[in-house]
């Protein structure tokens, strides 16, 4: 691989391909509830939208694990329905319940969606990151990040979260011309909006594809891997050195595999994943991120002290990067992050 860029990042310098003597480490949901700091933030914001289109705020909220941890890598605040909303999709959220948003499942209401993503949606973000970028300490990476189409197309279909995604699924199975048409919209604005954020100083990018684990292999293949091949392939030709990761949470190991020969710098897994198996087959291929389980985070004890260690002893000798199996939980407790942060950085 090349040689390590300019940036003297230990996260920058593992995703190209460079093991580290100690794991870089950030947390996924990093800016969040479990913070009190972060917690008086969104309650002068008012809503979580209004939060996430303040680039002051914004801004303000990547920030503070930064300053309380020193994580290695800030991921900026903002939503992967973003995209929907600056397509033209009416997106809310609603106290305790989640997203809501209107429904996108016939081809009239896919071919009007807008054409570009609406500056008002999406310049607060770039914005932000700019913001950020200027304030981070040089070794400290910054990552933008999308949904995946897949993803993103469920609570498009559904106009809200279930447990299987199946409104999505059916949709895809009972007209797939239909559902790759709107793929095909998805695939567009994350191409952009991830370019767009490595302009505004982004030093790398995360797909969610949080739903992934609910597909069949001939599912998977469609919906999640052609998509994520197009926008990698896509995003490589305005950025040629852009630095991708993946998570395609519930992925099994042949699907990672698939993931890894896209090229890709990372890929996240989550805490259902056999880690031996997975340096045997992808540490040769690509930087791999996670896999805490974030509940053994709220429980805390030699538990985790024990989990953290045998994580790290596990992927010893091929790029690794720290980090949750998911986002962490509002319910942590700040002293098991802090402890988190000691043993992923103490000598083995």
């Amino acid at each position: 691989m090349s040689e390590p860029r300019a940036k003297a990042s230990p996260f920058l310098n593992t995703l190209d391909g460079f093991a580290q003597p100690t794991p870089p480490l950030w947390m996924m949901r990093q800016a969040g509830r479990y913070l009190p700091e972060y917690r008086e933030v969104r309650a002068k914001a008012g809503d979580f939208l209004t939060l996430c289109y303040n680039p002051e705020m914004a801004a303000e909220v990547t920030l503070q694990p930064i300053r309380r941890f020193g994580f290695d890598a800030a991921i900026i605040f903002s939503d992967i329905l973003v995209v929907p909303h600056a397509l033209g999709v009416d997106v809310r959220f609603e106290a305790g319940e989640g997203p809501r948003l209107e429904t996108i499942t016939t081809r009239d209401r896919i071919d009007n969606l807008r054409q570009l993503l609406d500056p008002a949606k999406v310049q607060p973000v770039y914005e932000a990151i700019t913001r950020v970028a200027g304030e981070l300490p040089d070794e400290t990476a910054l990552i933008g990040f999308c949904g995946a189409p897949w993803t993103v197309a469920t609570y498009m279909v559904a106009g809200r979260g279930t447990d299987d995604q199946g409104p999505a699924r059916m949709m895809a199975l009972k007209d797939p011309d239909l559902f790759d048409a709107l793929m095909d919209r998805l695939v567009e604005a994350s191409i952009r909006h991830l370019g767009a954020q490595i302009d505004a100083g982004a030093d790398a990018v995360q797909i969610f594809d949080t739903w992934a684990g609910v597909l069949d292999p001939e599912m998977f293949e469609r919906w999640c891997i052609r998509p994520l091949r197009q926008i990698v392939n896509g995003l490589r030709q305005t950025h040629r050195n852009a630095r991708i990761i993946a998570f395609p949470r519930g992925a099994t190991l042949e699907a990672l595999e698939q993931i890894a020969d896209l090229k890709l710098n990372g890929i996240g897994i989550d805490w259902t994943v056999d880690r031996k198996a997975a340096k045997a087959r992808l540490g040769d291929k690509v930087a791999i991120q996670g896999n805490l389980d974030p509940l053994r985070l709220i429980a805390g004890g030699p538990q985790l002290e024990e989990q953290i260690l045998n994580i790290r002893r596990d992927f010893e000798g091929i790029p690794h990067i720290m980090n949750l199996g998911h986002g962490i939980k509002p319910e942590t407790p700040i002293a098991h992050v802090e402890k988190l942060v000691e043993k992923a950085r103490e000598k083995l």
